[in-house]
């Protein structure tokens, strides 16, 4: 048997926890600590760079999950991880103000649960789809998880962005302990006997980790892909780590407002996934090519604009700039996602997991390193320019970095792909 409509909802539930609890690590306290606590952008930028960097172990998990044995036990096991890393997370922040190495220490070890807890459920939630999933359902499971994960960011953001002000360190252990608790629990109803009746791995395979990795990077789409994915998701998160900063140190936004911002864009990227779907369905315009390449470049395109508006403070319309920005993001977004899941299940048979763990790592690699590459070069730059200049700079960076993305896209993606597999076709 395979997954049904409802089933593959119910997995989406697990993409919106662990959406809902990223975000906390990446927007709130990384704004708390670069604004509140006036500590360098590099920081954090190292910590979720850290939390990245373990997710070098998606490749593990993918390949584990396929080689025997259920994998709801690694999507559970892992949301624990994530949701007592990040709960850490926000201690450790709140450890800052009282001792540097103490928050420095509770911090790492708070970011490496993080990053073990995201590249276990996460892989393992992906690869359950993709060994589960009926052929033509594949694209569309993906895009109404992806959906339900960016729901998950933009509406825990917003939430939180109203409940965190006036900001007390008590208030926010007790919002990021709700967060995390009603997130784990909600991935433990999702998956409740969910693989009752499915086969998602066939049966145990004794084939070493590094054989059946080889045997996947040996496939030239593979392969493209992996590249592609990397450069486009450097850019993608380059401004994540700086984004919430620039808003409060050049317009002026408060913790709340700034949590809200992330939530406008999270909110952008969802109407851009979503208004795919519908054009790609309803009218059957495009191919998944297309509309990569269209999402990269309006994506460069809106963070010039955001730079331009750094010079006029903060009487600027900052948010509708940002939500055009997540906008063209979920855009080229969904595309890839198409891309990935009809990918997944190419090539060499039984290697799903280990596929989609390649893609989790080099997304991985590439977001760690966009993160701490764009906070570095703000500090950096801030040494000798003003906070408008430096921030605007980084952003024309990240948009030249979208135009070599959609370059590629031209060169290695399929241009038969129809965007109408993107959506349910019964």
């Amino acid at each position: 048997m395979t997954l049904s409509w409802f089933q593959i909802v119910r997995l989406g539930f697990v993409q919106m926890a662990l959406g809902a609890i990223v975000v906390l690590t990446t927007s709130t306290l990384n704004r708390l600590m670069v604004v509140e606590l006036s500590l360098p952008a590099i920081l954090p930028g190292l910590l979720v760079g850290l939390h990245y960097g373990i997710q070098l172990t998606r490749p593990h998990w993918g390949f584990y999950s396929d080689t025997g044995g259920h994998r709801t036990r690694w999507i559970i096991g892992g949301m624990v991880a994530l949701a007592l890393g990040a709960f850490a997370a926000a201690c450790g922040v709140l450890a800052f103000a009282q001792s540097f190495a103490l928050g420095l220490t509770v911090s790492i070890v708070a970011y490496t649960l993080i990053g073990l807890g995201v590249g276990a459920s996460g892989t393992s939630l992906l690869a359950l789809l993709a060994t589960t999933t009926s052929p033509h359902r594949r694209a569309a499971a993906a895009t109404i998880t992806w959906l339900m994960m960016i729901f998950g960011i933009a509406m825990t953001a917003g939430i939180v962005g109203q409940l965190i002000d006036p900001y007390t360190p008590l208030l926010l252990i007790r919002i990021v302990g709700c967060v995390v608790t009603i997130a784990t629990l909600v991935t433990c109803l999702a998956v409740w006997r969910i693989e009752r009746n499915l086969i998602a791995v066939r049966e145990p395979d004794p084939t070493p980790f590094m054989e059946g990795l080889k045997e996947v990077w040996s496939e030239r789409k593979a392969r493209n892909f992996t590249i592609f994915v990397f450069l486009s998701m450097t850019a993608y998160f380059m401004q994540e780590l700086i984004l919430e900063p620039y808003a409060g140190l050049v317009f002026g936004f408060t913790p709340g407002q700034s949590t809200s911002l992330s939530g406008a864009q999270n909110g952008g990227v969802f109407i851009g996934m979503l208004a795919v779907g519908i054009l790609a369905t309803g009218f059957k315009i495009g191919a998944l090519r297309n509309w990569v390449m269209t999402g990269c470049v309006g994506s460069a395109a809106s963070l010039i604009l955001i730079t331009f508006l750094g010079p006029i403070g903060p009487s600027a319309p900052l948010v509708p700039a940002v939500v055009l920005l997540g906008f063209f993001n979920g855009m080229f977004a969904v595309a890839a996602i198409g891309s990935m899941m009809a990918l997944a299940a190419a090539g060499a048979a039984r290697r799903e997991g280990t596929r989609m763990g390649l893609w989790g790592a080099a997304q991985a690699i590439a977001a760690g390193f966009g993160g701490l590459v764009g906070a570095g070069m703000v500090d950096a730059l801030r040494v000798t320019m003003t906070d408008t200049q430096a921030f605007g700079i980084v952003f024309i960076a990240e948009a030249a970095i979208f135009i070599a993305a959609a370059t590629m896209a031209a060169k290695i993606m399929d241009r038969k792909m129809p965007s109408a597999t993107l959506v349910p076709g019964e």
